[in-house]
């Protein structure tokens, strides 16, 4: 798999592995990515945009872990909060 980084929130919580990101320049071009799969995180942002809900794009995207999208929109939401 290359140069795949996982990106990790700094100081997260014990037991949390960190956020199920990866990117790597051999997967869709580097685009970050779901760990594991080929979706594209903006395509998480893009599709609750559009009004579907998380359960929609889960059965979409069947690769997608729920765990793994709502770790990523937590996460989204911590880094907004900081920056208000």
């Amino acid at each position: 798999m290359g140069n795949q980084q996982l990106a990790r929130p700094p100081g997260g919580p014990p037991g949390r592995p960190g956020i199920p990101l990866s990117a790597d320049p051999e997967v869709m071009g580097g685009r970050t990515v779901f760990a594991g799969t080929r979706v594209p995180v903006e395509v998480l942002f893009e599709n609750l945009a559009d009004g579907l809900t998380v359960d929609e794009i889960i059965d979409s995207y069947p690769t997608l872990r729920k765990e793994d999208v709502l770790s990523v929109l937590v996460e989204a939401c911590r880094r907004v909060s900081q920056r208000s």
